[in-house]
């Protein structure tokens, strides 16, 4: 079963630069990754998206778990707001795949103008590697499936400093 990781940026490119790094990890095989979706908040407030290319039959089982989260990172002031069937069915789904309203209000409050979120899928990692090659990215870990202890060790490798050279 895939693991959910989601780190909040306070930098509109560090989620890319990092989604990037992964790549590389993945085809080094140190990591095996089902999806990472970057979404980027401009100063000006507008939403871009940027997903690893899949094939089409690939994606099709998450299209819909992606579609509602990107739904609510776009809507999410109108799902807080919203006691209408369509933001209960967005919240429905989304709890249904694991994300609570907690999670909703986290992101709401991290995802501000000039800022980046990174979403990935891992199957399998080799986690002393990926941890290395994540040193000192900064970033905020606010979502995960992973257990509290892999949790913390990702934050710590997040706040550390970055290796020398």
């Amino acid at each position: 079963m895939s693991k959910l990781v989601v780190i909040a940026y306070d930098n509109q490119f560090r989620a890319e630069e990092v989604r990037i790094t992964l790549r590389k990890l993945q085809q080094a095989h140190l990591i095996d990754l089902e999806e990472a979706l970057v979404a980027v908040k401009d100063d000006a407030g507008e939403v871009t998206l940027l997903q690893m290319y899949k094939p089409a039959a690939a994606v099709e089982a998450r299209k819909g778990f992606w579609n509602t989260l990107v739904g609510a990172i776009v809507m999410n002031p109108v799902i807080g707001m919203a006691s209408d069937a369509r933001g209960g069915a967005i919240r429905g789904a989304l709890a249904g795949a694991g994300v609570d309203d907690d999670f909703l209000r986290e992101l709401a409050a991290t995802f501000q103008n000039g800022s980046s979120v990174l979403f990935v899928l891992v199957r399998h990692a080799s986690p002393e590697k990926v941890l290395a090659a994540l040193q000192g990215t900064g970033g905020k870990v606010i979502e995960t499936s992973l257990s509290h202890e892999e949790e913390a060790t990702l934050q710590a490798a997040l706040d550390a400093a970055p290796p020398a050279g």
